[in-house]
């Protein structure tokens, strides 16, 4: 066994790690401690663990860190940032291990426990997690044979699962490592409250008092609750939780009294830490309540956590998604020092999230978290976490007749079918609508560049305003470039601005919120402006978001020119402008407009800084006309040139398109479809025949000639019935 040992620093693990039992090092440290990759290694805390030595990624090489996930930390009986001895030892293979479960668990065949933990290092006092059906299970490891220092499990490692009984320390029930996309918001947790509690006597040195309270404010599900309870654990204080309405009491003086308890309780066992869940409901503002008991208990509330008695020790940490419900003078320093606000994740917060949930799911090789990350806008943790739960149970649903549920315990090999593939996650995404913005529906366009024919110079000009400076913002921000705040589409109908607009939030990866004028206008005093206000702090805190409003002109026209009409879309126009380029900054939201009558606007929109860029959207030249023939003509069996002389030919059909809009062009391929199939049913009047024949309905330069005539028609005859009144 070799003796050396090395002194390193804690850092969390990497998402694919946690739960394998396994500890990151660079290798110079494997050099040191005369370690390969596989081998086991000691790592001494408070109390010794043992885990698998592998190499850190190139990024962490040299840093003197050793990463470990919140299993191994709370094994070994350390936090992030503490230093560790490390040593390599000789593990040997265990031939039987007995575990006593640390919650109630269904049956549970021992076997699976073996497959489950194969190759992980135990000692005896360990706790180990088993995953199962997308949660997981925590054991503690009571007894091994034979006695050594360490012990591998191996196929032919016997479990033992004992009964629940009293073990011999808790169990960490969420470390850092189950919190994904919020790591900035975690580092300034842990300097607020880690910090102060671990090792006082810095902020001692400095002459301050550490900081008293942080407030968690964001939509729900973001993961308000999870980082208060890791944090608790992580920092090993003592974790009093508080959920509003179950200290409340219709007895005189007993809501206080319980508060009061409570705050006492904490400072006993200080260090502690209260959590108050929806503090919007135990502490509003004063003077909108009428109730006299919710008035002093914020009163009570304010005196406990700055009043004459000292707090000592104690922590207190609150989370609330209206911020701005709660009393303003709990809103000071002293009280709750920092406000953290806790968004809806972006795509590589997603991702985190995603691989979190995923980690000890079965799946097979087509489920691209990647793809499911940048589709999922909207979605907060909660979401992400349903949809992998609503996956697991579409996979389950799938396999569920060749499950034979009559057994006790289902065997090993019937589990091992269930593998969550690509089509579960599709269809679960249907089914999870996201939370984050279920009151501005927010959609999730799936409109490509290359699906957009033509219209080249536009698509740059959008590409150049949005696009860019989503993707690439660290240049935009050293050049000093500011995003344009709204871009106005405008252009005769059906020549493609709701598309563009779809293709913008697409490709920028962003958040899109689609509004239809009509639908905001309320005849109540100050609902219609309510709605905007609400639209564009939705926006905000699901940013970077495009909103995106179609016929802009029916919810902004220009003010005082209808003096018959009320005055509602004045406040409306009133409040869009304030919103556009008001005292509040927009902070990565893009306002798109679109509207075929720009003339009937409200100037005061289109200066910049509101609109800041003007497109106009030509009618599409032949080029463009070919483009989208050709698009809309994808997956249509046509005859090709090589088949027949009298081949489809996009160039000469789009010369006879001449003066059509985008959506004329890219409706000739319906019609023309729709030309075969009535043909079609001409000559095979059978449904029996249809499904038997083998000969194939095609569509021929005739088909679509038809369909030019037909669509121009219908054009001409619109036109026509706009002039008739004039003629006669």
């Amino acid at each position: 066994m070799s003796q050396n040992a090395l002194s390193l620093k804690v850092l969390e693990a990497y998402t694919r790690d946690v739960g394998r039992g396994v500890a990151r090092i660079d290798y110079d440290s494997m050099d040191t401690l005369s370690a390969s990759t596989g081998d086991v290694i000691e790592i001494k805390g408070k109390r010794r663990t043992v885990a698998k030595c592998l190499p850190l990624y190139p990024s962490d090489e040299g840093k003197g860190i050793i990463r470990i996930d919140g299993l191994g930390r709370n094994n070994s009986g350390i936090a992030i940032g503490d230093t560790i001895a490390v040593r390599k030892i000789k593990a040997v293979g265990a031939d039987k291990v007995v575990v006593a479960p640390l919650e109630a668990i269904p049956p549970i065949d021992e076997r699976y426990l073996a497959d489950a933990l194969e190759s992980v290092p135990l000692i005896k006092g360990d706790n180990v997690m088993v995953p199962y059906f997308g949660g997981r299970l925590t054991f503690q490891v009571i007894g091994i044979t034979p006695a050594a220092d360490a012990v591998l499990v191996t196929q032919k490692t016997v479990f033992n699962i004992a009964e629940k009984g009293e073990t011999l320390r808790g169990v960490p029930q969420v470390t850092y490592e189950d919190i994904g996309g919020l790591t900035d918001e975690i580092k300034k947790v842990r300097e607020m409250i880690e910090l102060p509690l671990r090792h006082p006597e810095i902020f001692e040195k400095l002459g301050i008092e550490a900081p008293k309270g942080v407030l968690l404010y964001g939509p729900p599900g973001t993961g308000k609750t999870l980082l208060a309870k890791a944090v608790a654990n992580e920092s090993n204080a003592h974790f009093i939780s508080i959920s509003g309405p179950e200290i409340m009491s219709k007895f005189y003086g007993e809501s206080e009294a319980r508060l009061r308890e409570i705050f006492k309780e904490a400072r006993e066992k200080a260090p502690s830490i209260i959590f108050v869940d929806e503090i919007d409901s135990i502490a509003p503002k004063r003077e909108e309540v009428t109730g006299e008991v919710e008035r002093r208990v914020v009163s009570q509330m304010l005196s406990l956590m700055d009043g004459l008695e000292a707090r000592g020790k104690v922590i207190v940490i609150s989370a609330t998604n209206r911020p701005n419900a709660i009393d303003p003078a709990l809103r000071r320093p002293g009280r709750f020092d920092r406000e953290i606000e806790i968004k809806v994740p972006d795509k590589k917060g997603r991702k985190d999230i995603l691989a979190i949930h995923t980690r000890n799911m079965p799946l097979t090789d087509d489920v691209n978290i990647d793809k499911i990350a940048g589709v999922s806008h909207g979605y907060v943790g909660a979401d992400l976490e349903y949809l992998c739960k609503e996956a697991a149970m579409k996979c389950l649903r799938r396999l569920l007749p060749e499950l034979n549920l009559e057994d006790e315990k289902i065997p090993p090999e019937t589990l091992d079918k269930l593998v969550v593939n690509g089509e579960d996650y599709q269809k679960a995404l249907i089914e999870v609508t996201p939370s984050g913005m279920r009151e501005v529906f927010i959609e999730n366009p799936d409109v490509k560049w290359d699906e957009v024919g033509g219209l080249e110079d536009v698509k740059r000009e959008l590409q150049e305003a949005v696009e860019w400076p989503m993707k690439y913002p660290a240049l935009y921000d050293k050049l000093g470039h500011r995003m344009p705040r709204g871009i106005l589409l405008h252009g005769a109908s059906g020549t493609g601005k709701t598309l563009l607009a779809k293709a913008v939030a697409t490709q920028s990866e962003a958040n899109f919120v689609s509004v239809k004028g009509p639908e905001l206008l309320s005849k109540w005093v100050g609902e219609s402006e309510r709605g905007i206000r609400e639209i564009f702090r939705r926006a905000r805190q699901a940013s970077p978001c495009v909103i995106f409003f179609d016929e802009v002109d029916s919810i902004a026209p220009v003010r005082g020119a209808d003096s018959a009409a009320t005055n509602i879309t004045e406040r409306v126009v009133s409040q869009l402008l304030t919103e556009l380029d008001g005292m509040e900054n927009l902070h990565g939201v893009v306002v798109l407009a679109a509207t075929n009558r720009a003339d009937m606007i409200d100037p005061a929109l289109l200066r910049p800084g509101r609109f800041d860029k003007i497109i106009q959207i030509p009618l599409p030249d032949k080029e463009s006309r070919t483009s989208i023939l050709k698009i809309n003509s994808e997956g249509i069996p046509v005859v090709t040139a090589a088949e027949d002389p009298e081949h489809v030919n996009m160039e000469a059909i789009a010369d006879m398109t001449d003066g059509l809009s985008g959506a004329d062009v890219a409706s000739i391929a319906n019609t023309a479809v729709s030309l075969v199939i009535h043909e079609y049913l001409d000559t095979h009047p059978d449904a029996k025949e249809i499904e038997n024949s083998t000969e194939e309905a095609r569509v021929t330069m005739r088909h679509f000639e038809e369909a030019v005539k037909k669509v121009k028609t219908q054009k001409n005859l619109k036109l026509g019935e706009k002039i008739a009144p004039f003629i006669q």
